[in-house]
């Protein structure tokens, strides 16, 4: 447990906000279980794995669940080229994300698990449960002890999704992930959006406007789903040149919430889902958010 103590402090400071779920996760692989992370995108899934990965010194293989992932696809082909001088061979087989992971005792990692085909989710059904699967023409593989299933969904996102079986469930741990506090996505923003060239209290202003509205398109009656912390971080890129042309310096300027409205239309308006049944817009729904924040409630922009 000390080792695993130690993985985790590690671990921790590549990471804002995360603590509790970096405890679970490495709980459940340090198990030796398969994982699925739940939660909307912009959550730090693929941030935490990648740090656990790096940690221990093995690979992170992505796939993303989508129609065209076949079984082939993700289990590997023999060269077409190759088979028509040397015929089927061991030799001559290339290996997909599925069986790159198994070899290298890697993290197999599935995004948009339920937007796979079940035929394909089968596939990974006997490398889960038996830590091995049979390839015609090939053999058996078996997996490193490291490898590990780690697949991520979004549960506000129905769209061209597929039910997942009792099969498929009854082989995976589940952890809800949800958004970060908002002084932890203000640190995420500070950490990902850098602007040396802004005023430092120009600078916190804005960081604090730009999680706060992309919060609230989560909030919003109009969304179906809001951004995520990405939303924040372009927005604070995208406001910072635009200061800059305007030549505003200072949060007190009266064009400082106009510079702030213009970048949350370009970081923001192709982030968020609207309710099908309601009739308006991104950029509507947007300004109404930005009145709620510079104007109907002008001391939540206040500095700090």
């Amino acid at each position: 447990m000390t080792a695993l103590t130690q993985v985790r402090d590690r671990v921790r400071t590549h990471l804002v906000g995360r603590d509790r779920e970096l405890d679970l996760v490495l709980a459940a692989v340090a198990a030796g279980r398969d994982i699925v992370l739940e939660g909307p995108p912009g959550t730090s899934k693929s941030t935490l794995l990648r740090a656990i990965t790096a940690e221990w010194g093995i690979p992170l293989v992505f796939v993303e669940g989508n129609a065209d992932l076949t079984p082939a696809k993700l289990v590997g082909h023999h060269n077409p080229a190759r088979v028509l001088r040397e015929d089927y061979s061991p030799e001559n087989f290339v290996d997909g994300p599925l069986l790159a992971a198994m070899r290298a005792g890697g993290f197999l990692y599935v995004e948009e698990f339920n937007r796979a085909p079940e035929d394909t989710l089968n596939t990974l059904l006997t490398a889960m449960a038996e830590r091995q699967i049979a390839v015609p023409r090939v053999g058996t593989i078996a997996a490193a002890p490291t490898f590990r299933v780690i697949a991520s969904m979004n549960p506000f996102d129905n769209v061209g999704t597929t039910r997942l079986s009792t099969s498929v469930h009854d082989r995976l741990c589940r952890l809800a992930i949800g958004y970060q506090d908002a002084e932890a996505e203000r640190g995420i923003v500070a950490l990902r959006a850098p602007l040396p060239d802004v005023d430092p209290l120009l600078y916190g202003r804005l960081v604090a406007d730009a999680v706060a509205v992309t919060r609230a398109t989560r909030e919003h009656e109009d969304v179906r789903q809001g951004s995520s912390v990405r939303g924040a971080i372009d927005l604070t890129l995208v406001a910072g040149p635009l200061l800059g042309l305007a030549g505003v310096v200072s949060p007190s300027d009266q064009r400082y919430p106009d510079v702030v409205f213009d970048a949350m239309v370009v970081a923001l308006s192709g982030r968020i889902f609207l309710d099908e049944a309601v009739e308006t817009t991104p950029e509507r729904v947007l300004r109404s958010i930005w009145e709620d924040h510079f104007i109907l409630q002008p001391a939540t922009a206040a500095p700090g």
